[in-house]
C-alpha cells in the first residue's frame, strides 16, 4: 500500500532528478568551478550550480525514489533530507561559495531553507497508516 508520504517521496525524487538534468545541461553545469554564486552556472538563471551540486541533486532524486518503496524509508528521506537542507541553508550564510566545493549562496539559500522546512514538516508529522483489522 502506497501511503501519502511514499507518494511524496517519489514526487520529490523525480523532481530532484529533473533538476539534476537541467543543471547538467545548463551552460557551465558540468564544470566544478566556479563555486562563487555570482559567477557559477545557473538553473533558470537564478540558482547557482556546478557539477558536484548537480550530482547531489541526482543522488537526492535516486534516494527519494528508493525511499518511496516503504513508509519508513520515506519518513527517513524527509527527516534526514530536511536536516541536510537545513545544514546547507546555514552553510550558504557562512560560506556562499560552499568552502570552494559547491555554490550554496544566492537564491539557493532561500530554496534550501524552504526545502528544509517542507521536508522536515513532512517527515516529522508523518504517521503510519493503521492497517485494517482482520476478523
Amino acid at each position: 500500500m502506497n501511503t501519502t508520504i511514499q507518494k511524496l517521496a517519489a514526487v520529490f525524487g523525480v523532481v530532484f532528478i529533473l533538476v539534476a538534468i537541467v543543471g547538467f545541461i545548463a551552460p557551465g553545469g558540468m564544470a566544478m568551478q566556479p563555486t562563487d554564486p555570482a559567477t557559477a552556472a545557473k538553473i533558470f538563471g537564478m540558482f547557482p550550480v556546478n557539477l558536484l551540486h548537480n550530482i547531489a541533486h541526482l543522488v537526492f532524486g535516486i534516494w527519494g525514489l528508493a525511499a518511496s518503496r516503504s513508509w519508513g524509508g520515506s519518513k527517513q528521506f524527509f527527516v534526514w533530507g530536511g536536516t541536510i537542507y537545513l545544514i546547507l541553508t546555514i552553510g550558504g550564510f557562512l560560506s556562499p561559495a560552499g568552502f570552494g566545493v559547491l555554490p550554496l549562496g544566492g537564491s539557493d539559500i532561500g530554496l534550501h531553507c524552504v526545502l528544509a522546512i517542507v521536508m522536515l514538516l513532512i517527515g516529522v508529522t508523518a504517521k503510519p497508516v493503521a492497517s485494517a483489522a482482520t476478523v
